[in-house]
Formats: structure tokens, sequence, C-alpha cells
């Protein structure tokens, strides 16, 4: 949906791969790991050429959120990134039982530690922050890459 506006049923993703995006004026190599256990073993290898971690967790799946959390938690006490900002994409709000964004944080364990939408986190604090979205109606995460953006340029 980022790269050319159309959604695709994208298959599960099985090898890492990378696309260069064109988000307003900034250009950004992305890189899709996956999140399956398999793939996350190879995580720390994309660390050094990473400038933003982007986190999307599927806000109607409570029975992976414990998941999610250990692995988000992984990443935020991470030595090797712990400068560089993550933007965490909760997806599929347009679903009946999805989460809203105080449950999603509240079960990720992230409520306190959220820098917000608007301005700038005190120096030395990594900017994070939960933007809820759907990426099949198209909303939410624009406003999430516009946050990241303010950080990357």
């Amino acid at each position: 949906m980022i790269k050319d506006d159309r959604l695709q049923s994208p298959q599960p993703t099985h090898f890492p791969s990378s696309e260069e995006l064109k988000l307003g004026n900034l250009t950004v190599t992305a890189f899709d790991l996956g999140g399956h256990e398999q793939a996350r073993r190879i995580w720390k290898n994309y660390f050094c050429m990473a400038d933003a971690i982007i986190f999307l967790i599927d806000a109607a799946d409570f029975e992976r959120v414990d998941e999610a959390r250990t692995e988000l938690l992984d990443l935020i006490t991470d030595e090797e990134i712990s400068n560089i900002p993550i933007l965490i994409l909760g997806n599929k709000i347009d679903k009946k039982f999805a989460m809203d964004e105080k449950i999603l944080k509240e079960k990720l364990g992230i409520g306190r530690i959220c820098t917000g939408k608007t301005g700038k986190p005190a120096e030395g604090i990594r900017p994070m922050e939960v933007f809820m979205c759907s990426i099949f109606c198209r909303w939410g995460y624009g406003d999430g890459f516009k946050w990241l953006s303010s950080y990357l340029n």
C-alpha cells in the first residue's frame, strides 16, 4: 500500500526482502524481515543498517499480543539500537474486536514510555509512539510515517 497505493494480499514473509519507498520528501529502504519465530532470529543482523524500526502488530489478534510484547520489549532494551525511533502500527482497527490504542499500549507494556505524537522527547529519550491504523481502509499509517519522518531528516 505504501509503495504504490494498491492493496495486495501479500504472502507471509518467508525470506527477508527490501524495497525502496518514497514517503513525502523522504526516501527509505525498508526491510521486511517477517515476524514469525524463525525470522526473528535474524533481526539483529539488520540492526547496523537501521535508522528506525516500524513494528506492525495485528490489533485484532489477542492470541499473539503476548508474543508481540516480548519481541517489542527485546527491541526496546537492545543497546545496539537504543537511540533509534520506534513506530508501532496497531493494524486492523477496521475489525470489530480490535484493541484500541490505550488497550494495545497496556497489553504491550509501553504506555508509560511512549513519547507522544507531537513535540520532540527530551534529549537522550528514544522517540516511540503507537499509531492505530487500517492498511485495508487506508487509515492512520500516514500519520505514523509523518511522525517517524520528523526524526529521520
